[in-house]
């Protein structure tokens, strides 16, 4: 029940990325059911390729809970994280991460997507989190909808 309101959270976030003019990722990062942060990709705003959603939003929890170790924290995210934004999950400790679209899915619609799951980089990195995905897929898969339609979108 309150993966499903977090994952919201992340989806709202995603929206609101949309809306300003990003591309359609969002993240929440939540601990002891207490949200810690929420993000959405920053990409274009902030001219660094590095600004995705859950890279905001852990560097975010970190400065919050004033530590580099997430360990305990889920992070939900409306796409599965990237290479790098799983590198950041792994590095950061983070016990679970909870996505809705695949990257698959993401590079169906134009993304320029690294296609290595989550699963295959948590079983190189010998990594422990607990990774569920697929959760909410349809309302994630929106998202790509709601920003392909966008007239004035610039391309990725």
């Amino acid at each position: 029940m309150m993966d499903k309101k977090f994952m919201q959270l992340a989806i709202e976030k995603a929206k609101e990325g949309i809306r300003s003019g990003q591309t359609p990722f969002g993240a929440c990062i939540v601990k002891d059911l207490e949200i810690i942060s929420c993000a959405h990709n920053g990409v274009w705003k902030d001219t660094d390729v590095t600004a995705h959603a859950e890279i905001n939003a852990i560097r975010m929890a970190c400065k919050k809970l004033n530590s580099i170790n997430l360990k305990g924290c889920t992070i939900y995210c409306t796409t599965e994280p990237c290479p790098m934004c799983f590198g950041a999950c792994h590095w950061a400790r983070i016990s679970r991460i909870v996505y809705g679209t695949s990257i698959e899915d993401a590079k169906k619609i134009g993304f320029n997507e690294l296609t290595i799951s989550n699963n295959r980089m948590k079983s190189l990195g010998k990594n422990n989190a607990k990774i569920i995905g697929s959760f909410h897929r349809d309302e994630c898969l929106k998202l790509f909808e709601i920003w392909s339609q966008k007239k004035d979108k610039k391309p990725y």
